[in-house]
């Protein structure tokens, strides 16, 4: 099936009524919570997956996708209007939006922010169309020694890259490989870190781990640090839409955005906050008004805001393709399509053809969808954040023990829900990224299994795993990942030490 008849067929199942119903409930759900300081597009997913068993797969996923569309939107708003990033792709956009809108300015940058965002989602979206089916048809040549040197590259750059110290980040990533073998092994029916406790031998349910990391740990996390502060609202001012000049400004800090935000997006640990960087950068440099920037610059609103949803698009290629997360969000979408007995790759362009094209589909019809809530309402979403933080995390809380108890009705599935949540807690607390443990839990179990598989056949010689051409650049661009670093901290280092060897003599 080709990508043109693939999306007709899509567009077939995504415009089925009830659907588009579940792609509005993930869109409007998505801005909410993309408002909304802390929460973001991974925690809700999480809290939803005990409930979404209940609900039919392609259902499920056009609504995660747009609850994961809607927060790249929902993030903006805040970040204009208060100065308050609800994800961490929204930063950049405050240094600038949030100036605009002292000014008076503030319509005009929501505005920016909002058309940006739906230029670059959907070029982005294309750009899963017609790159998608291709990458996977790639896949079917992978052996099990490039699967493995694939999943080495994104244990180490996520470790590597995520957090500010890379010895927190191996110690996340140890913790989640630790927790995916536990359970009985799959080859010799051995148990492994069951403790005699009968409900471990199935493994650790993934739902568990992902909400009490996310809700618990967060939850804990803000009723130790936070009060009832209210936020300081900038009213929008100079109505909806942007001047000609304004349009003018904007249109290729869109375009460029994007070009930064998708490849990058697609990367093992890309992120959204490398591309919306070197967006803010760029345009910094390119602008006709330097003078502005600092002070409220439209092109440090568009470029960075399109940078950001394009990244968002550019998670999913990996995450459909090979199965491959590069961000916690698309860790958690691997666990519900694991949850459902999908397993994202290249069959699942054969196997489950109208759950995929159905979802990318969806995307389009999300986009246009976000593009009429956030314009008119952006008024509206700013007024969630007037609803107290204690309120709002009691009810995440209780809601996350409805949905583990209803999913599994274990006593040991909550004694270790609370466990891993004083773990996600004292996470927060010293800084360990928590990334890491969700693609260690998910990819480790993987990972062994093609690492098995890849000794097998080289008879247990070590060299298999750099046997093809592409296995060894694979694992040589993960041995210098680890390795430039550091050469570059130690010169760093070194220079600063050199001026005072040189005054001592």
């Amino acid at each position: 099936m080709d990508a043109i008849t693939g999306l007709m067929n899509g567009f077939s199942v995504a415009l089925q009524p009830q659907n588009l119903i579940w792609c509005f409930v993930g869109t409007f759900l998505g801005t909410a919570i993309g408002v909304l300081p802390g929460i973001g597009p991974a925690l809700t997913i999480a809290l939803l997956l005990p409930v979404t068993v209940y609900i039919e797969p392609t259902a499920a996923f056009i609504m995660f996708a747009g609850i994961f569309y809607g927060a790249m939107y929902g993030g903006s708003t805040t970040s204009i209007l208060l100065n308050t990033p609800g994800e961490s792709g929204s930063m950049m956009t405050a240094l600038e939006g949030n100036k605009m809108a002292r000014k008076g300015r503030g319509a005009a940058a929501l505005c920016t922010a909002a058309i940006g965002s739906f230029v670059a989602g959907t070029i982005g979206t294309l750009g899963i169309t017609f790159l998608a089916p291709p990458i996977a048809e790639l896949a079917f040549i992978f052996k099990p020694q490039d699967y493995f040197a694939l999943m080495l590259l994104a244990f180490l750059s996520v470790s590597v890259v995520m957090g500010t110290s890379k010895v927190r980040g191996f110690i996340a990533l140890f913790l989640g490989l630790s927790l995916g073998v536990i359970g009985i092994d799959k080859q010799t029916g051995l148990q492994r870190l069951t403790f005699d406790v009968p409900d471990l031998m199935d493994g650790v349910e993934m739902t568990v781990v992902l909400v009490s990391l996310f809700a618990i740990g967060e939850t804990l996390y803000v009723a130790s640090r936070f009060g009832f502060q209210k936020p300081n609202l900038n009213p929008l001012a100079g109505g909806i839409w942007m001047t000609k000049e304004d349009w003018k400004r904007s249109w290729k800090p869109w375009l460029r955005g994007t070009l930064f935000g998708f490849p990058i997006g697609a990367l093992p640990a890309g992120g959204a906050e490398i591309p919306t960087f070197l967006s803010y950068t760029v345009e910094r440099n390119l602008t006709k008004h330097p003078e502005e920037f600092g002070h409220g610059a439209i092109e440090g609103v568009a470029g960075p805001e399109a940078a950001n949803n394009a990244a968002a698009a550019g998670v999913l290629v990996p995450l459909l393709t090979l199965g491959l997360p590069t961000s916690a969000t698309a860790a958690i979408l691997l666990a519900a399509f694991q949850n459902y007995g999908l397993q994202p790759g290249p069959l699942l362009f054969i196997n489950s053809a109208d759950l995929v094209w159905g979802l990318i589909a969806s995307l389009y019809v999300g986009n246009l969808m976000l593009l009429i809530l956030n314009l008119p309402l952006a008024g509206l979403w700013v007024r969630l954040l007037f609803i107290p933080r204690p309120y709002l995390y009691a009810g995440i809380l209780i809601f996350s023990l409805v949905g583990i108890w209803g999913v599994s009705n274990s006593w040991v599935d909550l004694a270790m829900m609370f466990g891993v949540g004083l773990l996600g807690y004292a996470m927060r607390v010293y800084d360990f990224p928590i990334a890491p443990v969700l693609i260690g839990l998910i990819l480790g179990p993987m990972a062994e299994v093609q690492m098995r598989r890849a000794l097998a056949v080289g008879q247990g010689d070590p060299l298999v795993f750099v046997s093809t051409p592409l296995s060894a650049v694979l694992v040589a661009i993960s041995v210098l990942i680890v390795i430039v670093p550091a050469m570059l901290h130690w010169r760093r280092t070194r220079k600063i030490d050199m001026p005072d060897e040189a005054a001592g003599v």
